[in-house]
């Protein structure tokens, strides 16, 4: 029975692996909203949106199950390339850059660019005469008209932001695709729709790898199956999309239901804070494990190894952490090295806080009298037991506050991950809070779980200062 058990898992996990293959990976950003893509609000555990329903119906016609990857909007083409994805789609509208990056598939649905003003704001009846900035998403069709018509502009990330400031009277009107139009702006009585026939149409499309031409003519011929069949007019029916834009007259869609409670949402936190605290520890260990021989190096290593070591220490300090984490993740494919977003996060982060650490171990190590050194040694100790029995314990109890620091510091940059399509806390909110609009309550509950991680490292530094304290005394 002991020989089977290894046998029985290997091919458990050789099903399952072979399971996770049959799948294809569509990426999207769950944080980009509805209602393409975002947290169902009676059950955030699962994400829903037209493009949800539109991949359930291209697994169906291709007989293979489309999967969901939370992924970066702005690294979906990226992650084709680096292969995470096989699937980019996300509102990605066909533009030439794309069609150069990627192989496009057939359009599944025709948008048009809205205007949206306030609606006591009469003057602005054209994109042209619309005072102050207009405010768009970076990367969009919307965005690249503005530039050619050199009018003035202001980028958001989210779709919700844009819509919120024109309310509040920072900008003079908002220019983005008319879906997320309707979904966020539609039913604002402080915000009106703009006609204006000078506003380009477009389509929005698939992205694929441009090697997989097989894949993407499969799924070329599922969108006409789904067009010719209907389906896909049901898919945008439902969500209020099908329009005279797709050869029809306007239709009004249902109300999505965007009740949002604390059972609901809260247990995603609690997942995305436990993402945060096993990235945090997994990083500070490696930092650690490099930071006591960088800082052996510096203080007690011959003049070779003490350059090395500074010019790590330095290296590191001197480069940010975000630059650090593209390159791992980014750009060493590029030389055939491919980490997964775990581990290009836990070696980003080891490698550039080891820099900090090994600046306070080497502090420390100097903190120790050099007397300690020569009692030790008159009482016939090698200087590496000396170090090991007399020297560490004393310097650790000189480096736990500013290691204190440092670690809390770290629970904190553990947020720049969302880069790398690592879903920690900050993400996890960010996207919560834009499917739910419920900024105030889901921040509140972020910044609890925050303190929460940090405050009982800030105590138990303290006991155990106290501790050391009484025991060297």
């Amino acid at each position: 029975m002991r020989r089977l058990l290894p046998l029985l898992t290997l091919l458990t996990l050789l099903t399952w692996v072979g399971g996770a293959q049959a799948k294809l990976r569509w990426g999207a950003d769950a944080e980009g909203g509805a209602p393409y893509v975002f947290h169902d609000p009676d059950d955030p555990k699962k994400v829903i949106g037209f493009e949800v329903d539109l991949a359930r119906e291209l697994g169906r016609v291709l007989g293979e199950p489309v999967e969901f990857v939370q992924y970066e909007y702005a690294s979906l083409l990226v992650g084709l390339d680096r292969g995470d994805l096989d699937l980019a789609m996300n509102g990605l509208e066909v533009t030439p850059d794309r069609a150069g990056k990627a192989r496009l598939s057939h359009p599944y649905y025709t948008y048009r660019l809205q205007l949206v003003a306030r609606a006591d704001d009469p003057a602005c009846t054209s994109l042209a005469m619309c005072a102050g900035p207009i405010a768009t998403l970076g990367d969009t069709a919307a965005e690249r008209l503005l530039d050619a018509r050199a009018l003035a502009k202001k980028v958001y990330e989210g779709q919700v932001e844009p819509y919120r400031d024109l309310g509040l009277r920072r900008v003079g009107a908002v220019l983005l695709d008319l879906p997320i139009a309707e979904y966020y702006a539609r039913r604002d009585p402080l915000l009106r729709f703009v006609d204006d026939p000078s506003l380009p149409k477009g389509h929005y499309a698939i992205a694929m790898r441009k090697a997989d031409e097989a894949l993407a003519q499969r799924i070329d011929r599922a969108i006409d199956q789904l067009a010719s069949e209907g389906a896909l007019r049901k898919v945008l029916e439902r969500w209020g999309l099908w329009n005279a834009d797709q050869e029809t007259k306007l239709e009004v869609g249902k109300e999505t239901d965007t009740r949002w409670t604390f059972r609901r949402w809260f247990p995603l936190l609690l997942s995305g804070a436990l993402t945060t605290v096993l990235l945090s520890v997994a990083s500070m260990a490696l930092a650690v494990l490099l930071a006591l021989p960088l800082a052996a190096a510096r203080t007690f290593g011959p003049r070779p190894l003490r350059a090395l070591a500074t010019a790590y220490v330095e290296l590191f300090r001197g480069v940010p952490v975000l630059l650090v984490l593209f390159f791992l993740y980014y750009g060493l494919p590029t030389l055939g090295v491919r980490l997964s977003a775990w581990a290009a996060a836990v070696i980003g982060f080891g490698l550039n806080y080891a820099a900090y650490e090994a600046e306070i171990y080497r502090a420390a190590l100097g903190a120790v009298p050099t007397g300690q050194w020569e009692a030790a040694a008159s009482l016939g100790m090698s200087r590496a037991l000396t170090f090991r029995r007399i020297v560490l314990p004393q310097a650790v109890r000189v480096a736990l506050p500013p290691m204190t620091s440092d670690f809390v510091a770290l629970f904190k940059d553990t947020s720049l991950v969302s880069v790398i399509a690592v879903v920690e806390l900050t993400k996890q909110y960010q996207i919560l809070a834009k499917s739910s609009l419920r900024y105030l309550e889901i921040g509140l509950a972020t910044a609890a779980l925050y303190l929460a991680i940090s405050l009982p490292l800030g105590l138990l530094s303290r006991r155990l200062e106290a501790r050391w304290s009484r025991g060297h005394a």
